[in-house]
């Protein structure tokens, strides 16, 4: 049977106010703050740790919900998203299954604005994860990207691939952008379920 996308115009926020099915994750990647200046940094930071919370939350307590997300320098000052997404699946009562790193360019290279790497977190409430299966903690390259903005496909692959073997059928990315979570989940086998409320 073919794996299906559906995408819907809404906002994600709302999607994720509704219980998902026990079969489903999220996989998601959350705005920047300079997506959403209407905020402020500040305001942008409890927006980002309440969202996160209210995924973990969405999703069954054996489920898993990953994020994929950049850290960012403003002001002078580092933003470490992987310690915000870690911050709101505690509000929620979740934990964190791993946490890896995903180089975004070679080691040993200077970056400006953004770091040479992301976060790839993956949490849950109830699931845990034998010794045994254990992933890679880093991974060497972000994979292709459709836009700058995009999670690469390396990335995506590994989550996606871990997210399967929960058992999980269906992939839910609130915040989908071009849809790099949907296509890869699909291409795994997995139906897909985006919100978005660009139209573009």
């Amino acid at each position: 049977m073919t794996a299906t996308r559906l995408v819907h115009h809404g906002d994600g926020l709302a999607f994720l106010a509704t219980r998902l099915p026990d079969d489903h994750a999220v996989f998601t990647s959350l705005p920047d703050h300079s997506e959403l200046p209407e905020l402020g940094v500040a305001g942008w930071r409890t927006w980002f740790i309440d969202t996160v919370a209210l995924a973990c939350r969405a999703v069954a307590d054996d489920a898993v919900a990953v994020f994929y997300q950049t850290d960012v320098k403003h002001d002078g000052r580092w933003i470490d998203k992987g310690h915000m997404v870690l911050c709101g699946a505690e509000a929620a009562g979740s934990h964190a299954l791993f946490h890896k790193i995903v180089c975004r360019v070679p080691a040993g290279m200077t970056t400006f604005g953004r770091p040479a790497y992301a976060h790839l977190v993956c949490v849950s409430r109830e699931r845990r994860l034998a010794p045994g299966a254990a992933t890679p903690d880093v991974l060497p390259a972000l994979g292709k990207m459709s836009w700058s903005r995009a999670m690469g496909s390396a990335a995506c692959e590994a989550a996606i691939g871990f997210i399967a073997s929960t058992g999980a059928r269906v992939v839910v990315d609130p915040f989908c952008g071009q849809g790099s979570a949907l296509a890869a989940a699909n291409a795994l086998g997995l139906d897909a379920i985006g919100v978005e409320l660009s139209r573009r």
